[in-house]
């Protein structure tokens, strides 16, 4: 049950080739067989930790805000859990939207 995020509350997410073929950055988390989009409260927590995350270096990333409400549903379809994180990479909460 997500208790730190509202519906209407603007979050942010990594997109992959932002202007081209835009898609979330998500992660995989093999021990637990978990596939995840790491979103966070504020875009300097995002940027400090973009660099924390898996990602092809040959592709652009960006950080980007987003209604929590049009990113949940879109998760869910593509069965991604969704994780809040601090800057330091640290789960505060896992999402099941």
């Amino acid at each position: 049950m997500n208790m730190t995020i509202q519906e209407d509350q603007w979050v942010w997410v990594v997109v992959q080739d932002p202007g081209g073929n835009e898609q979330f950055l998500g992660q995989r988390d093999d021990t637990e067989g978990i596939s995840f989009i790491p979103i966070w409260r504020d875009k300097e927590a995002a940027a400090a930790c973009l660099e924390l995350l898996v990602r092809d270096k040959a592709v652009k990333y960006e950080v980007q805000a987003i209604e929590y409400k049009h990113l949940a549903p879109k998760a869910a379809e593509a069965d991604f859990k969704l994780f809040l994180l601090d800057a330091s990479g640290k789960v505060l909460e896992q999402i099941a939207p």
